[in-house]
């Protein structure tokens, strides 16, 4: 049977939406989930604090490692990973979720919102991904899963807003290097898009508020489709662009309606998609 039982599963952005919907549903295995975050203290526009999340982590039968981390820091990210290692004893799988959204064209993008994308995003991610491998590599099944979309040269997405793509496409590279870089290791690199629009802060704050988040899916949905990706034996499972609802029609799911915010309303499709 699949399940994340005492594996140790690192969350960048765990304090809330997507990350934390992961941490609930591996929580829910009995897994040990270590939560990177940087909000401690309630946030007026962004509901959820690390330590919410590390307690509903335990209350889901998880046990949880909440961690206060900058992902932009290095010197944050290694002492994470040390920490996480010396309370769990490994690590078998990472989710690169932490990412920074603004949606602007050139002209519109000040150098200060560049430089937080590809920190957040691109960097970030690259050294969460290195700062795991010698971990990873003691684990028996040990996944990468990256929160970005498949890496297509649609003109349309790079014309709207140039410096985000930019950002989440250095992502998906470094997914499809890392597959081909570590296949011969066993571990498995792949990444995770949502088809619909994902009921999160960024989708209120960014992309239209309340009525974009009623033509919105649950968070549940990536956290579902995360779980069926990082349970799969990780060298048969590596170098995907998953898109969330292929993934779980795969599984066999049938009922997506509960996972709409408002069944029956009509999904917003997601960008890069």
């Amino acid at each position: 049977m699949r399940t994340l039982k005492d594996k140790t599963i690192v969350i960048t952005g765990g304090s809330r939406g997507i990350g934390e919907a992961i941490a609930l549903r591996a929580a829910r295995d009995g897994a040990n989930v270590a939560l990177l975050a940087k909000t401690l203290e309630p946030h007026p526009s962004l509901p959820g604090t690390l330590l919410t999340a590390a307690d509903a982590v335990e209350k889901a039968g998880g046990k949880a490692l909440p961690l206060q981390v900058d992902v932009r820091f290095e010197d944050q990210i290694r002492a994470a990973i040390d920490q996480t290692v010396q309370v769990f004893g490994g690590i078998d799988i990472l989710v690169n979720n932490a990412s920074a959204i603004f949606l602007a064209r050139t002209e519109d993008t000040p150098v200060k919102r560049w430089d937080l994308m590809n920190q957040v995003n691109a960097r970030a991610t690259f050294l969460m991904t290195q700062a795991c491998l010698p971990h990873l590599r003691h684990s028996s099944n040990p996944h990468v899963l990256v929160m970005s979309p498949p890496p297509r040269l649609e003109p349309a997405w790079f014309g709207a807003h140039l410096p985000y793509t930019l950002s989440k496409y250095a992502m998906s590279l470094c997914v499809l290097g890392w597959a081909e870089e570590f296949r011969h290791e066993g571990i498995g690199v792949n990444a995770l898009w949502p088809r619909w629009s994902v009921a999160t802060a960024a989708v209120r704050n960014v992309l239209g508020g309340d009525e974009s988040l009623k033509q919105s899916c649950l968070p549940t949905i990536m956290a579902d489709a995360a779980w069926s990706i990082v349970t799969r034996k990780s060298r048969e499972c590596t170098g995907n662009f998953f898109i969330d609802d292929d993934v779980l029609m795969a599984e066999g799911e049938t009922d997506f309606a509960k996972y709409a915010v408002e069944p029956g309303n009509a999904l917003l499709e997601d960008l890069f998609v």
